[in-house]
């Protein structure tokens, strides 16, 4: 099994991820009825900050990325992508494993939301997030460490 790695992200990944983002969420969000690429770019880059949001590699090679910040009562996990070569080969829940088992986030909550039908629910599903609440695009998700 190849070797994967976090390395925090610097400014000049942002166009690397939007793209990424784009790709990662055209199915879903085509089904929504809500995919416009050039907006799904602008919206990342305008949420993008690179202290919080860690480059996933293998062999040195760019396949996803993840975001993890801090928040009053815990952490926010938000743009979690791999690219979907990568997909359903562990390489997210090993990342996931990872981040929470971090003695920072012991005793914190995690939150996050997800696209309706989109097949990383049952990822974090997986992993014990709950459904906090869900509309009609999203689905708010939470886990107690």
């Amino acid at each position: 099994m190849k070797q994967t790695t976090l390395r925090q992200s610097q400014n000049s990944d942002v166009e690397t991820i939007a793209d990424l983002r784009a790709i990662v969420l055209r199915d879903d969000l085509t089904r929504l009825g809500r995919f416009d690429e050039e907006k799904v770019r602008q919206r990342f880059r305008s949420a993008f900050d690179s202290v919080h949001t860690w480059i996933i590699e293998t062999d040195a090679s760019f396949i996803g990325c993840v975001a993890f910040k801090p928040t009053v009562d815990g952490y926010l996990l938000e743009h979690f992508y791999i690219h979907p070569a990568y997909q359903n080969k562990g390489v997210g829940s090993q990342v996931l494993k990872n981040l929470l088992e971090q003695n920072d986030v012991k005793g914190k909550r995690v939150s996050l939301n997800v696209l309706q039908g989109s097949t990383a629910r049952r990822l974090y599903e997986r992993f014990g997030f709950k459904i906090e609440r869900e509309d009609l695009i999203d689905v708010y998700m939470y886990l107690n460490c």
